[in-house]
C-alpha cells in the first residue's frame, strides 16, 4: 500500500535518517516509536508529502487515502460542533446530490434500451455503492457515536466550536478524521488531548478499523492494545518487529544480547588469530599456516552491533522535608466561573506519603482543583486546609505560559534558584539531557519534550514534600516516563498527579479521585480497579439512557429484569446475533471472490479492465460489510451486558 524506499534526511551535515526502508500493508497496526527528536513526526510528514526527503522515495498506491492527525493544527471556529463534524461527509453530500440528479434524469427518460440509459443506471449504481461504503445512510448515527465516544455530551452538539478549548477542538478534528474512513490513519500522539475513557473508546475503534494504522504514541498501554507491529527509529535507522511494543522491548533486548555475545566471540577469535600471525610471521616453517590465517581474517564477515542510544534522564527528587501527617484537608470544595459550575462536593483528606491520581474528562475540574490546592485559585465553596510545614512543588500542563521564551535554558533555572543550588545548575541540567550548547538555547526554540524536561528540572531546585503534577508525561518518551515514574515511587513525600496515562499510573498510585458530571468520587484502589468499576458503571448508564421510562421505573422498583423482559431481551439477542452471522457469511463469500481475482491477476499476461472494475467493486462491498459487522457486533455486546 505504501512503500518507503531508502529514505535519507540530512540537515547541514547532520543525518536524521540513513537509507531507511519498510512497507506499510493494508490492515497493518504499526506503532512508530523512538526517543524525542528521533524523527517520528518527520517520517509522517514525509509520507503525507508535507516534507521531502534528501534522498529516497515514498510510493503510495493510487487507491490509498491518508488521514493525518498532527500534534498541533489549526481548527475551524465558525460553526457548531455537529455541523463542523459533519464536514467529514463532504464527499457523501456530493454523492448524495449526484444520486438525486441521476435519479431525476433517469425518471425523465423513456429510452430504456439505449446505451445512454444503461450508462446512467451504471453510474447510479456506482454512486449508491460508494454512498453506502462511506456511511452515507448512517452518518448521523456515526457522528453521534463518534462524538460521544470522544467524550462530548449531547448538550455540546449545538455549541459553537469557538467555545471549546484547544484540546477539545483537536478532538473535533480527530472525530472528522475517523468519520472519513481513509485507507490509513497517521496519528501523531492522538491520546495527548484525551481522557482515559476516550482513549479506551479510540482503542476499540482502531482495533476494529478495516484500514491500516500508523501511530506515534508514548502511551505504552495504548500501543499494546492497538498495535501488532512496532517500528523503532533510533540513531537514523529503523528496526521492524511484528509484535506490540512490550513484546518488542523484550525481543530487541534479546537480539542485542545475542549480537553482543556473537560479537565478543568473534573478537576473541580475531585477537587469537592476529596473535598467531604476529608470533609466527617470520618463521619459514609456519608460513603456510600464517598465510592461511591471514586469508581467514580477510574473508571473515565482521559482526556489527547496533548502536544503542544510551542518553537518558537522571531524575532523583531531593529528600522531602517532614510535613504533618495531614497534608491537606479538603472540605466540600467546589468551583464555579460566573454561572458555570465546574465541580462541587470534593471532600477528602490527603495524608503524608500518599500518592493519588486525579482523573476524569477534560474540563471537569482536575487542573482547576490542582490550582486551588496550590493556592493559585480560590474555591467558590468549601475550604482546603494545608497541614504543617507543607511545601508544594508544581508541574503545570501549560509550560508555554509559565516560561519566558526569550530566556535561555540556563537563565530559566538561574532566575529562580537561590543559595548553594546555583552552583549545581549545570549538573542538574545535564541530568535532564541539556548539555554543552543546549543550555544556551532559548526556550522558544525547544521542542515539547525539551520544555517538559526543563520544567521538571525546576522541581529539583528546592526540596518539596508535596508534588502536584499536571499531565507530566504528555511529551515524554518511553524511557523518560519510566525513569520519572521510578523517581516518584522512591520519593518519600506526597504526590498528587493529574494523568490519563494508565501505564504511568499503574503501580504509582493507590487512590483515585474522579471528577465527573460536576462531582468528585473516591476509588480506593489502583488505576485498573478504577477502570473496571467505571466500565461497569458506564454500561449501566447506557442501559438507563436507552431504556423506556416505564422499564426504568419497573427496574428501579424490582432491581432486576422481569420474566417478560428477559424473554424480550433473549429474542432481541437472537435477532442481533443472526444479523451478525448473515453479515459474516456474506463477507466470507466476497472475501473468497476477491481471493479468486487475486489468484487470477497473479498469473495474468494482459490487463483486463472489466476484471479490475469488478474486483474494485468487490473490495468496496467488503469494506461496507466490515463496517456493518462492526456496528452489529457492538449492538450484540451492549445487549449482552444489559
Amino acid at each position: 500500500m505504501i512503500s518507503l524506499d531508502n529514505l535519507s534526511v540530512s540537515y547541514g551535515g547532520w543525518t536524521l535518517f540513513d537509507s531507511i526502508s519498510f512497507m506499510i500493508n493494508p490492515k497493518d497496526r504499526i506503532g512508530l516509536v523512538g526517543k524525542n527528536g528521533a524523527g517520528k513526526t518527520t517520517l509522517l510528514r514525509i509520507i503525507t508529502g508535507e516534507q521531502q526527503p534528501t534522498e529516497g522515495a515514498v510510493t503510495i498506491n493510487s487507491e490509498c487515502t491518508i488521514g493525518y492527525l498532527p500534534q498541533q493544527m489549526r481548527v475551524a471556529d465558525t460553526t457548531t460542533l455537529v455541523d463542523e463534524t459533519a464536514k467529514a461527509f463532504d464527499e457523501v453530500i456530493r454523492i448524495e446530490r449526484e444520486i438525486e440528479r441521476l435519479t431525476e434524469e433517469i425518471a425523465a427518460r423513456t429510452d430504456y434500451e439505449s446505451e445512454e440509459y444503461a450508462t446512467l443506471i451504471h453510474r447510479l449504481n456506482e454512486a449508491n455503492d460508494r454512498y453506502h461504503i462511506l456511511g452515507g445512510d448512517t452518518r448521523e448515527a456515526d457522528i453521534e457515536r463518534t462524538l460521544l465516544g470522544l467524550g462530548f455530551k449531547r448538550s455540546d452538539f449545538e455549541r459553537p466550536t469557538r467555545e471549546f478549548s484547544g484540546g477539545w477542538r483537536m478532538r473535533i478534528e480527530l472525530a472528522k478524521l475517523l468519520l472519513r474512513r481513509p485507507s490509513i490513519f497517521l496519528l501523531d500522539e492522538p491520546t495527548n488531548h484525551l481522557d482515559i475513557e476516550s482513549i479506551q473508546w479510540l482503542e476499540d475503534y482502531l482495533k476494529n478499523y478495516n484500514g491500516a494504522v500508523l501511530l506515534i504514541s508514548h502511551d505504552r498501554a495504548f500501543l499494546d492494545n492497538v498495535t501488532t507491529r512496532t517500528v523503532e527509529i533510533s540513531l537514523g535507522k529503523v528496526y521492524d518487529y511484528k509484535v506490540p511494543y512490550s513484546k518488542y522491548v523484550v525481543l530487541r533486548a534479546e537480539r542485542r544480547a545475542q549480537q553482543m555475545a556473537a560479537y565478543e566471540n568473534q573478537q576473541r577469535l580475531i585477537e587469537k588469530t592476529e596473535e598467531f600471525i604476529e608470533k609466527f610471521r617470520y618463521k619459514p616453517t609456519k608460513s603456510n599456516q600464517v598465510q592461511s590465517r591471514v586469508k581467514q581474517l580477510e574473508k571473515l564477515e565482521r559482526i556489527e552491533v547496533d548502536e544503542e542510544d544510551l542518553s537518558r534522564l537522571n531524575i532523583k527528587f531531593p529528600p522531602a522535608p517532614r510535613s504533618g501527617q495531614i497534608v491537606a484537608e479538603v472540605k466540600e470544595v467546589g468551583k464555579a466561573f460566573d454561572q458555570k459550575r465546574i465541580f462541587s462536593g470534593a471532600e477528602f483528606i490527603i495524608e503524608r506519603g500518599q500518592k493519588i491520581a486525579l482523573v476524569g474528562r477534560n474540563g471537569e475540574g482536575k487542573t482547576t482543583f490542582a490550582r486551588i490546592l496550590l493556592g493559585e485559585l480560590e474555591a467558590t465553596k468549601g475550604t482546603i486546609k494545608l497541614g504543617a510545614n507543607v511545601n508544594i512543588g508544581y508541574y503545570a500542563q501549560n509550560q508555554d505560559d509559565l516560561m519566558d521564551g526569550e530566556f535561555t535554558v540556563f537563565d530559566t533555572l538561574d532566575r529562580v534558584a537561590v543559595g548553594d543550588i546555583r552552583t549545581r545548575l549545570r549538573d542538574i541540567l545535564g541530568a535532564f539531557l541539556f548539555r554543552g550548547e543546549d543550555i544556551d538555547k532559548k526556550v522558544k526554540v525547544l521542542s515539547g519534550g525539551e520544555r517538559s524536561r526543563l520544567a521538571m528540572a525546576r522541581l529539583m531546585l528546592e526540596p518539596y514534600n508535596l508534588l502536584i503534577l499536571d499531565e507530566p508525561t504528555n511529551h515524554m518518551d518511553m524511557r523518560s516516563k519510566d525513569i520519572l515514574k521510578e523517581a516518584l515511587m522512591k520519593f518519600d513525600g506526597t504526590v498528587v498527579v493529574v494523568s490519563h496515562d494508565r501505564e504511568f499510573l499503574d503501580g504509582l498510585v493507590d487512590r483515585i479521585y474522579e471528577f465527573r458530571d460536576g462531582g468528585v468520587r473516591e476509588y480506593l484502589g489502583d488505576i485498573w480497579y478504577f477502570l473496571e468499576k467505571r466500565k461497569v458503571e458506564s454500561l449501566q448508564d447506557i442501559e438507563r439512557h436507552d431504556k423506556p421510562a416505564a422499564q426504568k421505573a419497573a427496574e428501579s422498583n424490582t432491581g432486576k429484569l422481569s420474566y417478560e423482559q428477559k424473554k424480550e431481551q433473549e429474542k432481541l439477542l437472537r435477532k442481533l446475533r443472526k444479523n451478525v452471522e448473515m453479515i459474516e457469511e456474506e463477507a466470507a463469500k466476497v472475501e473468497k471472490e476477491i481471493a479468486e481475482y487475486d489468484a487470477k491477476f497473479a498469473v495474468a499476461t494482459e490487463y483486463n479492465a472489466d476484471d479490475y472494475t469488478k474486483y474494485n467493486a468487490l473490495k468496496e462491498r467488503y469494506d461496507h460489510l466490515m463496517h456493518e459487522w462492526e456496528k452489529a457486533s457492538y449492538e450484540v455486546e451492549i445487549t449482552e451486558q444489559s
